[in-house]
């Protein structure tokens, strides 16, 4: 009885063991299975926000600052080194839009010029002395002024002409016994340039003059003074440089390929923003046969009527020929604001993908601006898709991101005085280590660069407000920026380079600006401040305001895309999320 009790017993527990693995055993064999492809799946990494050299393996503490780790951008992302993305929010903001390039035959035959205001040095005069001695008296007192011809310009102590006048009364007396002599001492008075009625003032009165003369011989404006009252001069010694500004000159620059293009005599319309409204028409009067080896341009000239004084010598002109089409019937054309302007060589961004928001630059040759469009050469092919409003908010994108772009077209580093980690929004970054790859700072004058500054100082302002939480005080703060900005004069820039980065860059100032003045909700506020600081990130590094200014950043802004400001000094005051965390962030770069 026992025994078979055994048995039961046995039987029981077998049976069991047997549902038992039937039930969990086969089901924990796939969960093991499964987690183990997970984990090959994943792969994920962690990093700290903060201290983004930090990769774990696992979700933990930071171990520099304690922070959570988050999850780490995987690097297979299918970019290429050149190309980065933006999100959508940004490209929402930015207004960022792009069209496909195609062949089109351009309806618009006109070429436009980009040109500069000159003297006429046909009619330019120097007036020289002549005779040597020491200005007793300058009646010209400034650069500018205007003369008219029989003016008096300067009285000059002269001893060689107070001995050729004592000759001159002594010859007159002779004149009867020996008028030879008579008659060379008064041509040696007319070689200095005494009229007839001063030289028989002279013969009459019997009495010399101390301080001779000197008149004007030609109308016009002073354009340069070349003495100083008390100076000593010598014979035929320039005194004043006199410029005849009835008539200037309009110089325009066309490229070696357009050259073809233009002829003696061609009808050109030149315009100006002082006059937008007004048209001043001219002919080509002469075309350098000599090229620039350095612009690969050469010159093109117009005669202007200027009895009006309507043109200044140094305003930049636009000059229209209507009438000119291109050589090629299909031509490749794009719209003049997808191409950031740097010379003949020029750059537009291309969408590489089609379904998202990956950029990339390219370089491309430019042909004839034929009206509001763009020949292009080389660089682009047919369907390519590009950006043509908010470049140069892509460009700044791809700047910050330490990609190619047009202030450095060889991308990677980027100068800085400590070392860090650039980002923008995708969380892709580069490391930043030394000065040698500085992007190009333009020449500019101090003028220009004091007034960027009054921009920068209500920038700071407006930063301040945003530390605060104070919408009003940004709106307000907003408005004087763009008033001030409204104040910077683009005619102090008289490289080309210069006035074309200067009017992207303004335009998009401009348009973040605004956009903060009309919002009083404070996200609003700081999604635009991101887009302002970033244009004038690219402002301040590409002419500089003669004071050193810190780029700082923080990776926790915009849904841990980060975002960058600019600051005066190097402690982290954060304008992004107001007393909750005024001191994420740390300096990414120091502009000199």
């Amino acid at each position: 009885m026992k025994n078979n009790k055994l048995v039961i017993y046995i039987g029981i527990l077998a049976v069991g063991l047997l549902l038992g693995w039937f039930l969990f055993g086969n089901s924990s064999a796939k969960e093991t299975e499964h987690n183990h492809e997970a984990t090959i799946e994943t792969n994920q990494m962690w990093t700290c926000s903060m201290h983004p050299q930090i990769m774990q393996p696992e979700p933990s503490d930071c171990p520099i600052c304690g922070m959570d780790l988050i999850p780490a951008v995987s690097g297979s992302d299918g970019l290429l080194a050149d190309q980065f993305k933006l999100t959508e929010n940004a490209l929402a903001l930015a207004n960022i839009q792009t069209s496909i390039v195609s062949n089109d035959k351009t309806e618009d035959n006109t070429i436009k010029l980009s040109g500069k205001i000159v003297e006429n040095e046909e009619a330019n005069a120097v007036q020289v002395s002549y005779f040597s001695g020491r200005i007793e008296r300058l009646n010209v007192s400034f650069t500018g002024e205007e003369v008219r011809k029989g003016q008096l310009l300067a009285t000059i102590y002269s001893p060689e002409l107070y001995a050729a006048q004592q000759e001159l009364i002594t010859a007159a007396s002779l004149k009867e016994s020996q008028p030879a002599l008579y008659k060379a001492v008064r041509n040696k008075l007319k070689l200095w340039k005494l009229s007839e009625n001063q030289i028989n003032q002279i013969e009459t009165s019997g009495k010399v003059k101390e301080n001779f003369p000197v008149y004007a011989t030609v109308s016009g404006t002073v354009s340069d003074k070349l003495v100083e009252q008390g100076d000593y001069i010598k014979l035929g010694q320039p005194i004043l440089k006199i410029a005849n500004l009835n008539t200037v000159w309009a110089n325009f620059d066309v490229y070696e390929n357009q050259i073809d293009l233009f002829k003696k005599g061609q009808e050109i319309s030149v315009t100006t923003n002082t006059y937008s409204n007004k048209e001043f028409k001219a002919k080509v009067d002469f075309i350098d046969p000599v090229l620039d080896t350095k612009t690969r341009t050469v010159k093109l000239r117009a005669v202007l009527n200027n009895k009006q004084n309507v043109f200044k010598p140094g305003m930049f002109v636009e000059g229209n020929i209507k009438g000119i089409s291109s050589s090629n019937e299909q031509v490749l054309t794009i719209p003049s604001t997808a191409a950031l302007w740097t010379g003949e060589r020029s750059v537009v961004y291309i969408k590489t993908d089609p379904t998202q928001p990956v950029f990339e630059m390219r370089i491309i040759t430019l042909g004839n601006q034929i009206g509001d469009n763009y020949e292009v050469l080389e660089g682009l092919n047919n369907g390519d898709e590009i950006v043509t409003n908010g470049t140069f908010t892509v460009d700044a994108a791809a700047q910050l991101q330490g990609k190619k772009s047009m202030m450095n077209k060889k991308g990677g580093k980027v100068t800085t005085g400590h070392e860090g980690h650039l980002g923008m929004e995708n969380n892709s970054s580069v490391k930043i280590e030394n000065h040698s790859n500085m992007n190009e700072r333009i020449k500019i004058s101090k003028d220009f660069q004091n007034q960027l500054k009054v921009v920068f100082n209500y920038y700071i302002k407006l930063k301040d407000a945003l530390v605060k939480d104070d919408t009003n005080n940004v709106m307000t703060e907003s408005k004087r920026l763009l008033g001030n900005l409204s104040k910077v004069d683009m005619k102090l820039l008289k490289d080309k380079e210069a006035h074309g980065h200067w009017m992207s860059l303004e335009k998009e100032i401009k348009a973040s600006a605004t956009s903060i003045s009309n919002t009083s909700n404070i996200e609003s506020q700081r999604n635009h401040f991101k887009h302002l600081s970033s244009h004038l990130i690219s402002t301040i590094q590409t002419f500089g305001i003669n004071e050193k200014v810190f780029v700082e950043f923080c990776p926790m802004v915009d849904d841990n895309n980060g975002a960058y400001w600019l600051s005066r000094e190097e402690k982290v005051v954060n304008p992004y999320f107001g007393g909750a965390m005024l001191t994420c962030g740390e300096v990414k770069q120091v502009i000199e």
